[in-house]
């Protein structure tokens, strides 16, 4: 593209002139430009511009002063910026697009609303919405700030107060944290403004945040619209639950103790969520959830690095939701579809000016038997795979290849995909690398812990099933090299299993039917095998659960703090702390071992609404065991935080 030049854009400038002071509406669009062609000082000759159109570039930033003092509509969609701050020269602005662009985020939309006041209308809706958001945020921010800034002087003597003043902001956007990990970066840029204008101050908006609003009370009279399950929309409050129903026990089975450590925390319901109701109606309580995954950590190399976002997945609709505050981030709709299963993937990629960019990918499949790849943070789906004949159960990714996807599928058949990374237009090109067959519906994909780039596991609807799926082998279609077989108990040979997960590099945990969840050894397993294309597992432990006689309650586990945690068919939330059971060196014992502590779902007069029954299917918690997620039948999102001690 040759530079922008005089007759260029009285070309494309409206109304037609031979002056560019004149022109009103210009449109640049298409024009392959990058950042170093937007020549300031020939833009800065449109003093009466009002509308500029830069879609469809390969705009990376816009230059600081563009000199446009008079521009009304800005639409730079389908560009790579990935910096919204130099928007704050159009403080006159009421129409922006920026979709389109994939390294711009939910906190690049959120600061958009505080750059520019005047905004109206963003990516095609109305900005109040964002707005409304922001403010919550930074109403919130602000509080904490004022809190921070309180804790840090009163250490300090009126001398060191002074000159610590300046410390103070790194402090505050070191230490003050709220909201989700993916608006990270609009509440510390928050943070940080707030607490400069805070030491500008001298600290006296530091009393006016501390000033309270008085106590939110939620009763029928003052909040009509109270129920237990609320569609979260942005600017929504959390749902208060009384403090008595926050821990329930079961007289099931004996409590231990509390599963927060050593510092007495315990698990206090938080969040009821109906965000996949059909048509959004608050009645829709048969909508059928089926599946949740946290997102990766950010900071997942850091130690005590943990998530707070989830993905929920059922009807035509997945959800990434903010565990902390409730709020429904993101939504994605397929008509006529049925999501049955999620999984996150991290990816790396470089932009065209050689920047690295991390990028959280979630994958999405169900009913009809696609895979749909979706750019969570710009909210398209920029991927689609299509391989099986019949509806998708369930599918992961490697733990240790981050574009490795399994798909397991009712057409008997798992296959091992290489999503790859994204092109210059954000679009994936998956691979086909291998695939497996089996003798029933493949229910749980389970990479094997110590190994999982040799073999895969699978509990399936005819028992549990391992594969070679190493990459250097020749044949492209293979077969199970072993069934295992659970001698006694509710798993023998040809049974179901419909929950596996490793709960450490050795430990597998699955359940079939009738009232247990067994523990075995996958290395003891492995070396007895010898040539037999059937093999009794090595028991560790068995453990109690409900003695339902239904299907399809998926468990899982928390590596990290030794959980394994499964729902039942009464709303239950069964947990069993087994690092003890695990660190016993005598043979396993031949009692059910009962679990550590069972959650009951809260008692629906507390909370605002009947719901007489549900079922508890999916349960899912953080690394850190800070936030676990709960699916129901009747189409609610139960979230769980572990508590203060």
């Amino acid at each position: 593209m040759a530079p922008l030049s005089t007759r260029l854009l009285i070309q494309r400038g409206r109304p037609k002139s031979d002056r560019l002071g004149k022109i009103r509406d210009l449109d640049l669009s298409g024009l392959n430009l990058v950042s170093e062609d937007l020549d300031l000082k020939l833009l800065g000759r449109l003093k009466q511009l009002q509308e500029l159109d830069l879609s469809n570039n390969q705009l990376e930033t816009l230059p600081a002063d563009l000199g446009l003092p008079h521009l009304h509509v800005l639409h730079c969609a389908n560009n790579q910026l990935s910096d919204v701050t130099p928007l704050c020269q159009f403080p006159q602005l009421e129409e922006l697009s920026l979709e389109g662009n994939p390294f711009l985020t939910v906190s690049d939309s959120l600061k958009v609303t505080f750059l520019l006041p005047e905004l109206r209308k963003f990516n095609g809706k109305d900005a109040s919405t964002t707005r409304s958001k922001a403010e919550n945020l930074n109403r919130e921010l602000t509080t904490r700030v004022a809190a921070h800034w309180k804790k840090f002087m009163a250490t300090l003597s009126p001398e060191e107060q002074a000159k610590a003043q300046a410390d103070f902001v790194k402090s505050a956007v070191r230490n003050v944290r709220y909201g989700p990990m993916s608006l990270s970066e609009f509440t510390q840029w928050r943070v940080r403004m707030i607490s400069e204008e805070l030491v500008a101050s001298g600290g006296t908006h530091a009393c006016e945040a501390d000033t309270p609003e008085g106590p939110h009370k939620a009763t029928a009279t003052q909040e009509p619209r109270a129920r237990l399950v609320a569609l979260r929309r942005l600017g929504d409050a959390p749902l208060s639950l009384s403090p008595q129903k926050r821990v329930c026990t079961s007289p099931l089975a004996p409590v231990e103790g509390s599963l927060g450590g050593s510092d007495g925390s315990q698990l206090e319901p938080l969040h009821f969520l109906q965000c996949h109701s059909k048509n959004n109606s608050p009645s829709d309580l048969k909508t059928q959830l089926w599946a949740c995954a946290f997102e990766p950590a950010w900071d997942e190399g850091q130690a005590g690095a943990a998530s707070q976002t989830v993905a929920t997945c059922g009807g035509e609709a997945v959800c990434v939701i903010d565990c902390q505050t409730g709020i429904v981030l993101h939504k994605y709709k397929v008509p006529g579809e049925e999501f049955f299963s999620v999984a996150w993937t991290a990816l790396t990629v470089v932009t065209q000016a050689g920047h690295k960019k991390r990028w959280n990918v979630l994958a999405a499949a169900g009913l009809r038997g696609l895979v749909r790849l979706l750019h969570v943070q710009a909210g398209f789906c920029c991927g689609l795979i299509r391989g099986h004949k019949k509806a998708i159960a369930t599918l992961c990714f490697s733990p240790t290849h981050e574009t490795h996807l399994f798909t397991a599928s009712y057409d008997k058949r798992i296959i091992l995909w290489d999503i790859g990374t994204p092109n210059q237009d954000y679009e994936f090109q998956a691979s086909h690398l291998l695939t497996l067959d089996t003798t029933s519906t493949p229910l749980r994909l389970c990479p094997v812990a110590p190994c999982p780039d040799a073999y895969l596991l699978a509990g399936c609807e005819s028992g549990c099933c391992c594969w070679d799926v190493r990459l250097d082998q020749p044949q492209k279609r293979r077969v199970s090299e072993v069934e295992f077989v659970f001698s006694e108990g509710s798993e023998a040979s040809g049974q179901r299993v419909d929950g596996l997960a490793f709960v450490n590099e050795d430990v597998v945990a699955s359940k079939g039917s009738l009232g247990t969840i067994c523990l075995w050894s996958w290395s003891q397993t492995w070396q007895g095998r010898g040539s037999q294309p059937t093999v009794a597992v090595v028991v560790l432990a068995r453990l109690q659960w409900s003695p339902t006689i239904l299907a399809y309650f998926s468990l899982s586990t928390c590596p990290d703090k030794g959980l394994v945690l499964c729902g039942d068919e009464q709303g239950n939330v069964w947990i069993y702390d087994v690092r003890p059971l695990l660190a016993q060196r005598s043979p396993p014992q031949a009692a059910l071992q009962a679990p550590t502590q069972i959650l009951k779902w809260p008692q629906p007069q507390a909370l605002g609404q009947t719901v007489t029954k549900t079922m508890v299917n999916t349960v899912v918690a953080n690394p850190t065991f800070t936030y676990l997620t709960a699916l129901t039948d009747s189409n609610i999102v139960a979230i769980w935080r572990r508590g203060e001690p």
